[in-house]
């Protein structure tokens, strides 16, 4: 069903064959200039704990884990353009990208990806836009990221217009019944919410994304067997939304944090581990390139 590999992305690349791959989609650094950082917390039973719970039980807030990295780069595109070009040759000639950035480097980057794919072959900027966390008294919140989608050839994709997924009409009482139930086709701008702090669906990695707007894009991009490639792959939501639509999946990261998670979120597809062997909460390194 997939592979998971803790190595350099570009030593994994220049291992891929050309034209083998349907669907890639990354989201790599942001190149925020600060530490991103998540802690995993857990209530314990403790009678001098600081705070009360249910039927005034004392509990106390007990740090599990805490994931966080670098994200500065003095050269931002110097790093990531070889690796844009690797995705390029790897991809089928029906095959389709995606990259997952910020307003800080998004200009950059679609100049860069005009320059490598081609502008003819730029099909949609698409804004996914959340409602949540902190919002400043200093200019206006930033609550969108920006996803650049580009083909290889414009006149033969991939695109199933019928495996989207409908949203609701905002004022459903001024259209007909039929269609309030079916619901409308998604645009260009996708709400979703961001992944809840308290929800299933985290697993406390940094910059985790959402398992909906993944599935969105597999869904519509690729066809059952396909595979589905993420270089930058984090926590491992491209490779679950791959795995539940029955693609399969090749995860990429250099993090051994990362491939920790992926191991344990995955599990359930089995998937084969390259570079690291997973071992309770570590990953440890098995190839002396890593």
């Amino acid at each position: 069903m997939g592979q998971i590999h803790l190595a350099d992305n570009l030593d994994v690349l220049a291992g891929v064959d050309d034209d083998s791959v349907d669907l890639v989609y990354i989201d790599p650094p942001f190149n925020t200039g600060r530490r991103q950082k998540r802690t995993r917390t857990r209530s314990v039973r403790d009678d001098e704990g600081g705070h009360t719970g249910f039927q005034g039980r004392r509990y106390r807030t007990e740090v599990t884990s805490i994931s966080a990295y670098e994200d500065e780069f003095d050269d931002f595109l110097g790093f990531l353009s070889p690796r844009l070009e690797e995705a390029r040759r790897v991809l089928r000639p029906t095959g389709a990208f995606f990259l997952h950035i910020d307003f800080r480097e998004a200009h950059y980057c679609k100049v860069e990806l005009d320059r490598i794919f081609g502008r003819a072959s730029f099909q949609n900027e698409i804004i996914w836009a959340y409602d949540y966390g902190g919002r400043s008294k200093r200019k206006w919140p930033a609550k969108h990221d920006t996803i650049f989608w580009y083909v290889m050839d414009p006149a033969d994709y991939t695109f199933h217009f019928d495996e989207m997924d409908r949203i609701p009409y905002m004022a459903p009482g001024l259209v007909e019944e039929e269609k309030a139930t079916r619901g409308k086709t998604p645009t260009d701008v996708w709400w979703h919410t961001i992944v809840s702090p308290t929800g299933r669906e985290r697993t406390g990695y940094a910059t985790q994304k959402p398992l909906g707007v993944l599935e969105r894009i597999i869904r519509v991009h690729s066809n059952p067997g396909d595979l589905v490639l993420d270089f930058f792959a984090g926590s491992g939501t491209t490779g679950e939304a791959a795995a539940r639509h029955g693609r399969d999946f090749l995860l990429v990261d250099s993090s051994p944090e990362a491939v920790q998670v992926m191991a344990r979120r995955l599990a359930p597809y089995d998937p084969e581990l390259v570079g690291f062997e997973a071992e309770g909460n570590e990953a440890t390194a098995t190839d002396p390139l890593v």
